[in-house]
């Protein structure tokens, strides 16, 4: 379904996140609750069907709690900081382009021994 120009313009920038970043956001603003990943997914508009795979990892990283069938927030500064982090990484590729991991592992090829 198509949108006007100026809905199109009033859209919410976060729009651009990931679900990660919008799971984790939306878990640290309702700190104080626990949610079932189905609510999550409604009110994060992840995709139901992705939901369980971000929750897991963001579990393996530490960032959000379950106890069957709830999720809730993690330790709060490790998600600020997660958030922190990626925010920086996405300011700094932007800015100064992605990196390719190919380079690197040509230039550290290049590299004598012992440097």
């Amino acid at each position: 379904m198509a949108i006007d120009r100026d809905e199109f313009e009033a859209a919410d920038p976060s729009g651009d996140a990931t679900n990660a970043e919008r799971v984790g956001r939306f878990l640290l603003r309702h700190r104080d609750k626990a949610f079932k990943a189905r609510e999550i997914a409604e009110r994060t508009d992840v995709e139901e069907n992705s939901i369980h795979p971000v929750l897991g990892r963001l579990l393996d990283r530490g960032l959000v709690r379950h106890k069957r069938p709830y999720w809730a927030v993690g330790d709060v500064d490790d998600v600020m900081s997660a958030l922190a982090y990626h925010e920086t990484v996405e300011f700094l590729d932007e800015e100064l382009g992605s990196e390719s991991r190919g380079e690197w592992l040509e230039a550290a090829s290049e590299m004598p021994n012992g440097e």
